[in-house]
């Protein structure tokens, strides 16, 4: 079972725009809140945005080693294509926008939206 992921952001008050929304908009409900960072539940998981004093960087590389994406399940394609669509207004913007929603091969369908941080998710339909 995943217990947390902790993200370090460059621009915590920046990153609270698009992740605030995302998850609220996925069912995820505040847990925590502290002056450098925030974080939100969902059943036994919580996610952290921290903008740490520790960081050694400000920016973030999906492309390199580490973190790619996050893949959210959501309750099916109408739901992707919901979020997909009010995506921007909240500072996401879509990836492979001549791909989607088929940007994982012929067979998927998902979105995969980046933050202005580099950050990706990926949002794709759960079981019927």
């Amino acid at each position: 079972m995943l217990h947390h992921v902790e993200l370090w952001v460059p621009d915590l008050a920046g990153a609270l725009r698009p992740w605030g929304w995302l998850l609220d908009a996925l069912g995820w409900k505040q847990y925590q809140d502290w002056p450098g960072g925030r974080s939100w539940r969902h059943g036994d998981v919580y996610l952290v945005l921290e903008q740490s004093p520790a960081m050694s960087g400000s920016v973030h590389d999906r492309l390199a080693p580490g973190l790619n994406h996050l893949a959210f399940t959501v309750s099916g394609e109408p739901e992707v294509d919901r979020l997909t669509a009010e995506a921007p207004a909240h500072g996401w913007t879509l990836l492979f926008p001549g791909k989607h929603p088929h940007a994982g091969g012929p067979s998927s369908y998902a979105a995969y939206l980046a933050d202005s941080w580099g950050y990706e998710v990926e949002l794709q339909p759960g079981p019927p």
